[in-house]
């Protein structure tokens, strides 16, 4: 289970956003690797909650996939964040990668997380879900759609 805290403060007003406690193992799938029909740069907005309900943050990212490949990249610019994205398992149309912050200058975002990855309701998107878990064992979820 992936362990993460919050804090940062941003334009002199509070908001949250996740910073590692834990690591986690990266576990690349033997033999599988991105479908074209994900290969690409897909951008969007990330909507952060509690399990609650409970709004925590808005944040932008963007990820690169590459067919035939077993890694991407990913970036939260509205937090000035990069990682590595590792490909941990794919079922049918549903891909699961371990992420693992590779910059982060400020300490403002988690070192490692869970994404995955399936198509989105219209042509030309992915539905986008990040899993984490707070300091105090709360579950943290940002979704979203990318394009």
């Amino acid at each position: 289970m992936i362990s993460l805290g919050v804090a940062l403060i941003v334009g002199g007003g509070a908001a949250a956003a996740w910073a590692l406690n834990d690591s986690a193992e990266e576990r690349p799938v033997e033999g599988a690797s991105v479908p074209d029909s994900f290969a690409g740069t897909w951008s969007g907005r990330m909507v952060q909650e509690e399990a609650d309900g409970d709004h925590v943050i808005d944040w932008d990212t963007r990820i690169k996939l590459e067919g035939g490949v077993e890694r991407g990249s990913s970036e939260w610019y509205t937090l000035d964040c990069r990682g590595s994205l590792t490909l941990a398992e794919r079922d049918g149309d549903r891909l699961v990668f371990d992420y693992v912050e590779t910059y982060d200058p400020e300490d403002h975002c988690v070192d490692e997380a869970e994404l995955t990855l399936r198509p989105g309701g219209s042509e030309g998107e992915i539905a986008a879900k990040w899993n984490a878990t707070s300091e105090g064992d709360t579950p943290m979820i940002s979704t979203g759609t990318l394009r």
